[in-house]
């Protein structure tokens, strides 16, 4: 009867430790998301140089994480990860990357939270998350965009880029995300000049 007692007891305590950890923690998978993107943007940019010194708009094309915000359906955040290869400052699905785990476009057609069946769904941050705000600071102040090139060194504004290396990212930037549920911590990512490093805090 003893054995039994203290039987149960060890099987309460053990299981009052673990079923917290069963919760959902959306914090720490957005973090694991968008370092994955990030990631993953860099290593496209790694192995497809796009440096082309006739042609003054090759930045367009160097490998980019695009955040927007759909302007319907809850205006709901979502990134995509494209090279603009006919360099015409908009983003065709067929210039996204395919995601690796599921074969699907990392891209939003209807800029909604409705996932097309060949729309990767790990791109719908706001609706999968609950990311409400993305405030961007420092070297990617004014776009909501992070480019890489084939030495994994991060640009903006390369939609306007006209010259050589004119859109080198010449501060970190710094990207902070918050939660509908205000009771989570803000995420801070900063993508570091030069290295092209991402930290998290």
């Amino acid at each position: 009867m003893i054995e039994l007692i203290f039987a149960i007891i060890v099987v309460g305590i053990l299981a009052s430790v673990a079923i917290p950890r069963l919760d959902r923690d959306l914090r720490q998978e957005l973090i694991d998301n968008i370092l994955s993107a990030i990631r993953y943007t860099q290593h496209l940019a790694l192995i497809d140089d796009k440096t082309n010194p006739y042609n003054e708009k090759w930045q367009m094309r160097l490998w980019k994480i695009s955040f927007s915000r759909s302007s319907i359906s809850n205006k709901a955040f979502f990134y995509t990860i494209s090279s603009d290869l006919n360099q015409n400052g908009s983003v065709s699905k067929n210039e996204t990357a395919i995601d690796p785990s599921n074969g699907k476009r990392m891209y939003n057609s209807n800029a909604d939270t409705t996932i097309q069946k060949d729309e990767s769904s790990v791109v719908f941050i706001g609706k999968r998350f609950g990311v409400n705000s993305i405030d961007f600071a420092g070297g990617c102040a004014r776009v909501h965009h992070i480019a890489f090139d084939h030495y994994g060194r991060p640009y903006n504004g390369v939609n306007k880029a006209k010259n050589l290396f004119a859109k080198y990212m010449k501060k970190d930037c710094r990207i902070t995300m918050g939660f509908v549920d205000t009771d989570k911590k803000p995420i801070k990512i900063t993508i570091h000049k030069e290295s092209g490093y991402v930290t998290v805090d």
